[in-house]
């Protein structure tokens, strides 16, 4: 059995065991997060992190209520034509003081916290409506790349709530396309397959994203009913080096030899371009060739 203390030192001006308390407390779930057996002493910064943490939880709860999350569209191309295939739905966070916020900044507070769950089937009914407004102007063989967290993927009523949102939207299901993180595969590898074999009867297609930083297991990969890889950005920028990771070579064969689809994320130079091309990756997406846009942007853009 191990124990996490925190620990606060009364200061010279007068304070109350209440208020001692709190942020011994305070400290108490800071050594928590450090490991089992921690100790931490309670200071100022921590009181300021946890008045953030509280106002970002309101914040982030009022946008639900609100409707404050926006969907932007990156377009993915097929890299010997430059021609257009699909797009992949990032949300963004329409802040009402702080202008446009980027996911990095709080996608793992809302991981953390399991908020990403009702957000992330909001975002999931959002695309399906765009891309169903698409479909019916014309643009049926594209495809539209949500992403699914961990969390949303271990929640027991996803596929339930995927099916309303189908039947609610009326989207042509074959056009969707669910990323799912690599790290986020080797939980419970069995439930895993029997949740992508369902969505896939859906014509619901799966891809891998961020492959080759998870550590999955290649013996489980081939067990996996996905359609599609995506190589990390991490790898791809390597191929501006002289002498380039032989990662992505790697990855491109191994989607060969399991005869899946393969797209490059974050191209962002001609070089890449032309390493990707030699190496036989048919699709990509960066600001090579586009920035996430508005729905409105693409259309006039793309139209």
């Amino acid at each position: 059995m191990t124990a996490s203390i925190g620990i606060a030192l009364a200061s010279s001006t007068a304070q109350s065991p209440e208020a001692l308390l709190q942020d011994a407390d305070t400290a108490m779930y800071q050594a928590k997060g450090r490991g089992k057996g921690s100790y931490q002493v309670f200071d100022r910064q921590m009181h300021v992190a946890m008045l953030n943490r509280l106002t970002l939880e309101n914040d982030l709860q009022r946008a639900l209520e609100n409707q404050e999350f926006v969907l932007h569209y990156q377009p993915i191309m097929q890299l010997d034509t430059r021609q257009l295939v699909g797009f992949e739905a990032l949300v963004r966070w329409r802040h009402p003081e702080r202008g446009l916020v980027f996911p990095d900044d709080f996608i793992p507070y809302m991981e953390t916290t399991g908020l990403i769950v009702p957000v992330g089937m909001m975002i999931f009914k959002q695309a399906c409506q765009q891309l169903f407004r698409w479909q019916q102007s014309g643009w049926e063989n594209l495809t539209l790349n949500v992403n699914l967290s961990a969390r949303q993927f271990a929640d027991p009523t996803l596929l339930a709530e995927i099916d309303q949102i189908l039947l609610d939207t009326g989207v042509n299901a074959a056009g969707l396309k669910v990323e799912i993180t690599e790290s986020a595969l080797m939980d419970n590898v069995e439930m895993e397959i029997a949740l992508m074999t369902a969505l896939r009867s859906r014509q619901i297609q799966i891809s891998i994203d961020d492959f080759g930083t998870g550590y999955s297991s290649l013996s489980y990969l081939h067990r996996f009913p996905i359609d599609s890889l995506k190589i990390d950005r991490s790898f791809v920028s390597q191929l501006d080096a002289p002498d380039p990771s032989p990662v992505v070579a790697a990855i491109v064969a191994l989607a060969s030899e399991l005869g899946l689809s393969l797209v490059a994320e974050g191209i962002e130079t001609p070089q890449q371009l032309t390493k990707l091309r030699q190496l036989g990756c048919r699709f990509g997406q960066g600001f090579l060739f586009d920035k996430p846009l508005t729905a409105d942007e693409i259309e006039q853009t793309y139209d």
